[in-house]
């Protein structure tokens, strides 16, 4: 009888940690709540952004999109912990909406940002299928926000920038958004699941299984 119990333990466990892509009810209130913190960090890393980027603007201009990366974390880290097609989109649009209701300076844009910065990690998370989620390829996801958001931002703010400007930003922009979007969410969402609170996630499982 104890074969056959630890037997059905095993099974059971292993089905509980097959991917699945579908959502659960779970996964959105999660997926919300991230969204909803995030947004305020978001709003007020904006109050503080003149303050912030413009020092570095003076001293290199362009180079302050390796700063404007701290809009880009809730996508990669939604990613991370939720683990379902559309996650990063979902949480970074989530966490804009949030920052433009609380009161931005670049009003509605933000939700276009939004899209357009959880598009790029979704395009990475996509690619391997949801399946992998090392840190090489939360650096990535970040790394490929930062792209979508430094394109983006040449295209509405920053046009008839010369090529050094352009060039200077969007590397910035990757560089940040690897290390503050890609590397500090992928150590946020182990951390998190360190404490137990991710149990329900397969994210939070890989984690506590190692401990």
């Amino acid at each position: 009888m104890s074969a056959v119990s630890s037997s059905s333990t095993s099974v059971g466990a292993r089905r509980r940690d097959r991917p699945t892509l579908r959502w659960r009810v779970v996964d959105i209130v999660v997926a919300s709540v991230i969204g909803v913190a995030a947004g305020v960090i978001f709003w007020a890393w904006g109050v503080a952004w003149e303050g912030i980027s413009g020092p570095l603007s003076a001293l290199l201009p362009g180079v302050q999109a390796s700063l404007a990366a701290m809009w880009l974390f809730a996508g990669v880290l939604g990613g991370l912990i939720i683990r379902k097609p559309g996650a990063a989109i979902y949480v970074e649009l989530v966490a804009a909406v949030v920052s433009a209701l609380i009161g931005t300076q670049w009003g509605l844009l933000t939700l276009e940002s939004g899209i357009v910065q959880g598009l790029g990690a979704e395009i990475v998370f996509l690619i391997v299928l949801y399946r992998v989620w090392s840190l090489p390829i939360a650096m990535l996801a970040g790394a490929a926000s930062g792209l979508a958001m430094a394109i983006n931002d040449l295209v509405l703010w920053y046009v008839g920038s010369g090529p050094q400007f352009a060039a200077i930003y969007i590397v910035s922009a990757i560089v940040g958004g690897a290390l503050i979007a890609g590397l500090l969410s992928w150590l946020a969402a182990r951390g998190l699941a360190a404490t137990g609170v991710l149990s329900r996630f397969a994210s939070g499982r890989e984690v506590t299984a190692r401990v």
